[in-house]
């Protein structure tokens, strides 16, 4: 039988191992949790989601829709498993980031022809191989990646956004909806915090003069953005506050803008701005605040987003977080054939 290395027990990497095992193969998979954890994982799960639970679109008519549609008929695990993992979001495929992992996990583990090895793999080997370590790659086997490329300093900063407790969110200000009127919820399945001109600018105000957790280095990656050749990669992991800081304007015409979101509660009323959250479990216990990546400490968090109307009073189930995510340049570094 032939043998096969999959390097990361990430999206990528446990993907990789199904379809190469359904094909025959003897797959060891590496992964290095728990015995060695990333700045974003919390667990040992396979496919663990660190940043957003939404997987894109699930509308034909767009990109992300169709190719997860085409992976669903070409029997992708993954997509499988999201399907069984589903929460109400709109147009988006979101799920349930614990059920997700696990479903992904035990059928990894259950795979004949999958063995996990739980532990660091840290050099590129000399043998069929696929290293899927994804943006959170060990400092050991960076420094092999950086040796095979002979590229530096690639990587940039994703920052992950909080997570509130529902019963906490105040409904007689915050109403349901969809922006795009599609859903499994007839009212909506976004929760919307809906912000006055006012509001809206006395919330930007705090946010971009907040105290903000210490980077160690390079600092000015996450202002300017990461580039690679021409052009600029991940403008769309960065924290909420320093998409503020490029302009008072620039959340009400982005993760804020209102349109399609007229609230029930003041049909009349102008609404300037509007902060969605997602449901983030199965059970519709936690949402998170869509488009609120943030670096800011702690404290700010609970000070800076309770200015929300809506979130006067929101319980925090997980605070948002910063962390270094490790890329390679690959227009520079792929053959055409991929």
């Amino acid at each position: 039988m032939n043998e096969l290395i999959v390097v990361g027990g990430g999206l990528a990497g446990c993907e990789a191992a199904w379809q190469a095992a359904n094909r025959g193969f003897n797959v060891s998979l590496y992964e290095m949790r728990p015995q060695v954890m990333t700045g974003a994982h919390r667990t040992a799960q396979l496919a663990e989601l660190v940043c957003s639970n939404s997987l894109g679109s699930s509308l034909l008519d767009r990109p992300s829709g169709l190719l997860k549609e085409e992976l669903r008929r070409m029997g992708s695990l993954l997509v499988e498993c999201a399907d069984q993992a589903a929460l109400p979001a709109g147009g988006a495929l979101a799920v349930d980031r614990d059920i997700f992992a696990a479903r992904v996990t035990a059928a990894i583990q259950n795979h004949p022809n999958i063995q996990v090895v739980r532990e660091e793999y840290s050099y590129i080997p000399n043998q069929p191989a696929i290293i899927a370590t994804g943006p959170l790659t060990s400092p050991s086997l960076v420094t092999s990646i950086q040796q095979l490329t002979g590229e530096e300093h690639l990587f940039f900063y994703d920052a992950i956004a909080p997570v509130v407790q529902a019963e906490s969110i105040d409904m007689q200000i915050a109403y349901r909806g969809s922006r795009y009127k599609v859903g499994s919820d007839e009212a909506g399945d976004y929760i919307n915090c809906p912000m006055d001109v006012d509001q809206y600018h006395a919330f930007v105000t705090e946010l971009v003069s907040a105290e903000r957790i210490q980077l160690r280095e390079f600092e000015n990656a996450i202002r300017d953005g990461v580039r690679a050749g021409a052009q600029q990669f991940f403008e769309g992991c960065l924290p909420v506050e320093v998409m503020a800081e490029r302009g008072h304007d620039t959340l009400s015409f982005g993760p804020m803008r209102p349109i399609g979101l007229r609230g029930p509660h003041r049909p009349t009323h102008r609404i300037h701005a509007v902060l969605q959250l997602r449901q983030d479990d199965l059970a519709g216990r936690l949402y998170n605040l869509v488009g609120c990546q943030t670096n800011l400490t702690f404290p700010e968090q609970r000070r800076v987003f309770r200015l929300v109307p809506g979130l006067e009073h929101a319980e925090f189930a997980r605070y948002g977080q910063m962390h270094r995510n490790t890329f390679i340049a690959s227009p520079r570094l792929l053959l055409p054939t991929l």
